[in-house]
C-alpha cells in the first residue's frame, strides 16, 4: 500500500513538473509575441514626418515634373510657342532661332533641377530608413529564431531528463516485480 502512495505521489511530481514546463514555454512565447507586436507597430505607423514649405514644393515640383501631364503640356506649350512665332514671322516676339525659347527653357532646367534633386535627397533618405528598419526586422527574427532553437533544445534536454526518470522508475517497479514474483 505504502508503495503506491510513493508511485502515485512521484508521478503527480513529474505531471507538475511537465506541466511548470508548458507554463514557462507558453510565457515566453507571449513574451515573444508581445515584445514583436511593439517592433511591428512603429514600423508600421512611424511618427509622422514635418516638412518644411521648401521641402513640401520640392515633392510637388517633382512629382508634377516627372508627370505625363507636364511632359504633355509642356510639349503643347513649345509647339504653340514655335507655331505662333513661324506665323507671325517679321513681327514675332521671337524669331526663328529661338533665341528667347531657348533662355526660357534654360532657366526652367536651372530652377528645376536643383529642386527635382533635393526630392531625390529625401526619398533616398526615407529608402535609407526603410532599409535600416528591414535590417533590424531581420536581426530580430534571426535573433528569435537562434532563442526558439536555444529554447527547443532545452525543452528536449527536459524532456530527456523527465523520460530517463520515468524509465528508471519503471525499471525500479519491474524489478520489485519480479522480485514479488520470486
Amino acid at each position: 500500500m505504502k508503495t503506491n502512495q510513493f508511485q502515485h505521489e512521484y508521478l503527480e511530481k513529474i505531471l507538475s513538473t511537465e506541466n511548470e514546463h508548458l507554463l514557462k514555454l507558453h510565457q515566453l512565447v507571449a513574451d515573444a509575441m508581445r515584445e514583436q507586436e511593439l517592433i511591428s507597430e512603429n514600423l508600421m505607423h512611424p511618427p509622422r514626418e514635418i516638412l518644411s514649405r521648401g521641402q513640401q514644393v520640392a515633392d510637388k515640383v517633382a512629382t508634377f515634373g516627372g508627370s505625363w501631364t507636364f511632359i504633355i503640356s509642356f510639349g503643347v506649350v513649345l509647339v504653340c510657342w514655335i507655331a505662333v512665332n513661324i506665323i507671325l514671322a517679321t513681327r514675332a516676339f521671337d524669331p526663328f532661332p529661338f533665341i528667347l525659347l531657348n533662355l526660357v527653357l534654360s532657366c526652367l532646367a536651372a530652377i528645376q533641377a536643383p529642386v527635382i534633386m533635393m526630392s531625390q535627397n529625401r526619398q533616398e533618405e526615407k529608402d535609407r530608413q526603410r532599409a535600416e528598419n528591414d535590417y533590424l526586422v531581420n536581426l530580430k527574427a534571426e535573433i528569435e529564431v537562434r532563442n526558439l532553437h536555444q529554447k527547443m533544445n532545452l525543452l528536449m534536454e527536459e524532456q530527456f531528463q523527465t523520460l530517463l526518470e520515468i524509465q528508471r522508475y519503471q525499471t525500479e517497479l519491474l524489478e520489485e516485480l519480479t522480485g514479488r514474483e520470486k
